[in-house]
């Protein structure tokens, strides 16, 4: 990370470390300094920790980098959401330079944190996004920033104000993928992929260096200088950040003769409407000849429709009165898409056929954990359906889908995203589908 700042702006550096820990990247970006042709200027180092135990650490390997004399260091300690806050406010706006691990915790709506960032402009939802956006603020015209960070906020709805302050405020310099969870933060259980990313403020986009590497050794690393146009496509609303890839790239050149988008094919895609805690009384175990089907990712397996299951530890029906009727679907022919996939599955996009002659000629309830298709809240025509599911499998999606997110979580958002076939062709996909079936 502290080889990753420009070697030519290291002369006069007034860095911030915010959630400095025990100092780790302070150190390290010391030992980059003092390593530079700039030495004999100063470093100043401001470092932030809200630990008191982790402050104690800090001190004293802070402390010890001024033996040289020309680095000075200050422990802030104090909650950075509010501090930085305050020099925004100041317009005090000095620090060259800003490394960062920032804590990832999500903000509550109506929490003061998420208020006192909202006060300065800045809207996200974890903290991370909220560490990185002040620091963007706090930089100085052509500071620079370099950040180790979850990849959720690349795509999403609730990362887009943080995404167009980003890339409103900064280039993007480079982009470095941790591009294996289980190898590189095994310990950490970490459900989505992990990126370095070097930003500098308010200096013309450029090419964007794309490094990758299966581990934290960095021993197998490769890399690439791309378009940004790569990154963060031209036309592209909802500014998702892609990290090219030679898979992604295929499968971008074999999806481009796709013009249409979900609006044009008449359907919608949304998230399931039925969350079970806030249904519970009306929830059962074992659905009655008056009950709902109600489905849960549990109910597909091997892209096949299992409903209902005696061995279920999830309710297999929903009772249809006041209450529930306003969450319910006629029936008919649906496409379900997971929205969150295991670290271990090999597929992203996991798209299933709800087939109505595997369920009764009742309405349909679906749980919150599937992302359903369908048209004005209705069901899909049988050769659609099965069109959409056969698309959506392929694995020229699932490599697109890859470029731009990095986590386990499916957002209908991101489905929207999607260049479609037409309705013709997919329909034309479905009948061949079907025929296929009837044939094994």
């Amino acid at each position: 990370m502290a080889k990753q700042f420009r070697a030519d702006r290291l002369e006069k550096v007034i860095l911030l470390d915010a959630g400095a820990g025990q100092g780790a990247l302070s150190l390290a970006f010391a030992k980059r300094w003092e390593q530079s042709r700039f030495k004999s200027s100063q470093l100043v180092i401001d470092a932030y920790e809200l630990d008191n135990a982790m402050v104690k650490l800090l001190e004293p390997n802070l402390q010890a980098l001024e033996a040289c004399g020309n680095i000075k260091t200050q422990v802030i300690e104090g909650d950075f959401v509010e501090e930085a806050s305050n020099q925004i406010r100041r317009h005090e706006c000095r620090y060259t330079h800003a490394i960062l691990n920032p804590p990832y915790k999500k903000i509550g709506s109506k929490s003061r944190t998420r208020a006192t960032l909202a006060s300065v402009g800045i809207e996200t939802v974890n903290l991370y996004t909220g560490f990185l956006a002040l620091s963007i603020e706090l930089l100085a015209r052509e500071g620079e920033v370099v950040a180790i960070v979850p990849r959720s906020f690349c795509n999403g709805p609730y990362y887009r104000p943080f995404r167009n302050l980003m890339l409103e405020r900064t280039s993007i310099i480079s982009i470095h993928l941790f591009d294996a969870r289980d190898s590189a933060f095994a310990e950490d259980d970490v459900l989505q992929e992990n990126i370095i990313i070097h930003l500098q403020k308010g200096v013309p986009q450029g090419s964007v260096l794309i490094s990758k590497s299966t581990n934290r050794d960095l021993d197998n690393l490769s890399s690439e200088l791309v378009e940004f146009e790569r990154i963060v496509h031209p036309g592209d609303e909802e500014k998702f950040i892609r990290i090219p890839n030679k898979a992604g790239q295929e499968a971008n050149e074999s999806l481009s003769a796709n013009t249409c988008t979900l609006q044009q094919l008449g359907v919608t895609v949304s998230t399931g409407p039925v969350v079970d805690f806030r249904l519970k009384t009306h929830l059962r175990s074992s659905a009655s000849s008056d009950d709902a089907p109600l489905l849960y990712p549990g109910h597909f397996a091997g892209g096949c429709l299992l409903w209902p299951r005696a061995d279920f530890k999830k309710p297999n029906g929903i009772a249809i009165n006041d209450a529930t009727q306003r969450w319910l679907f006629p029936p008919g022919h649906y496409v379900a898409v997971k929205r969150f996939t295991a670290k271990e599955e090999q597929r992203r996009v996991v798209a299933m056929l709800v087939d109505p002659a595997l369920l009764p000629e009742l309405p349909y309830g679906f749980e919150n954990h599937l992302n359903i298709y369908h048209e004005n809240r209705g069901p899909l025509p049988e050769d659609l359906a099965r069109g959409l599911v056969a698309f959506l499998n392929t694995q020229a999606v699932d490599d697109w889908f890859r470029e731009f997110n990095g986590h386990t979580q499916v957002n209908a958002t991101d489905l929207r995203s999607l260049s479609y076939p037409t309705r013709d062709a997919l329909m034309d996909m479905g009948r061949r589908h079907a025929t296929r079936k009837s044939h094994q």
